[in-house]
């Protein structure tokens, strides 16, 4: 019986969190580094490419294969297409019209809309005030983080603004529909695998016609560098990371990672790039850190008195 997910997360689940947070806040410095020789969508497919060889080659080398089953592969097409395709393109499209930060702001919607969308289309994951509460407190840090300065575009542009909204919905329904792997028995591995894989064979085709890859000029070591770093890291390993905490976390949980993003992107920059850390960076990963904290319960619950409920017996009741 697969472990309740409406529940506050084991320590080796924020764990896992935690890496998952640094391998894609380190995608934003490998991105940068890459679309000086490349373009965004050939970028793209390099990405989810060289992950499905990664990633394929490890499943062989485990002595393991990918299904056959059709119904799992279009599971696969599902899944590529809401957690690869469609927020990737709306992303790349809308960063070309607007700024970096204020994408980030909405890119970190993501929590929100999985609260709204599982609490509708799941019956373990339901939407709870301390949950809702904490998710807004991690919104709130993420836009204190990023400054005030990218809110000013804020309107303008309205449809590539509403082009990284629609990735973060597509992000809330992928986390849910990826959620029927674990009941397929497919395992995280085959399921990272399987999901670039089909990735790959729907973007493929689209970069070959909008880029003439064949044209371009060969990258750079540093350009190669950076994409073997995004591929490999930031999606290969992020993948086989996400599918293993959205089988015992859940959706809800899982899309946390959000929030964390920019901290271990800011972090990296400190630490590789040594960039210098604004008071608001400070106050904006304590928001971080007090919506976490909140959507977890279990601090909260160490305040309360002592003949009440603990957090995971509300979530209990829930689960019920």
């Amino acid at each position: 019986m697969p472990p309740a997910v409406n529940r506050p997360m084991t320590a080796s689940e924020w764990g896992l969190l935690l890496c998952l947070s640094l391998l894609w806040g380190g995608s934003f410095f490998f991105t940068g580094v890459a679309l000086q020789a490349l373009p965004p969508l050939t970028l793209v497919v390099l990405r989810v490419g060289l992950a499905a060889i990664i990633l394929n080659i490890v499943v062989v080398a485990l002595g393991w294969r990918m299904p056959r089953d059709r119904r799992i592969w279009r599971a696969f097409l599902g899944m590529g297409l809401l957690n690869n395709a469609i927020p990737f393109c709306l992303i790349v499209w809308g960063q070309t019209q607007i700024a970096s930060g204020l994408a980030a702001i909405l890119n970190a919607t993501t929590p929100l809309w999985t609260v709204v969308v599982a609490h509708l289309l799941t019956p373990d994951e339901a939407m709870t005030g301390r949950r809702l509460a904490g998710v807004l407190l991690g919104l709130a840090g993420v836009a204190v983080m990023v400054g005030p300065a990218v809110l000013g575009g804020l309107g303008a542009d309205a449809l590539a603004q509403a082009a990284v909204l629609a990735a973060a919905l597509s992000y809330a329904f992928a986390s849910i529909y990826g959620r029927r792997f674990g009941h397929m028995g497919v395992p995280p591995l085959v399921t990272a695998a399987g999901q670039v894989t089909a990735s790959t064979l729907m973007l493929g085709p689209l970069a070959l016609v909008v880029d003439h890859p064949w044209t371009l000029p060969a990258p750079g070591l540093a350009a190669s560098g950076a994409v073997l770093g995004i591929a490999a890291l930031s999606t290969a390993l992020a993948y086989v990371l996400y599918f293993r905490l959205l089988a015992s976390a859940g959706a809800t949980n899982l899309v946390l990672v959000t929030f964390l993003i920019p901290v271990s992107a800011i972090a990296l920059g400190v630490l590789v790039l040594g960039e210098r850390l604004a008071p608001r960076h400070f106050a904006g990963m304590a928001l971080i850190g007090a919506g976490l904290a909140c959507i977890d319960g279990r601090l909260l619950g160490r305040f309360r008195s002592p003949h009440a409920p603990a957090p995971g017996g509300i979530a209990r009741e829930h689960d019920g």
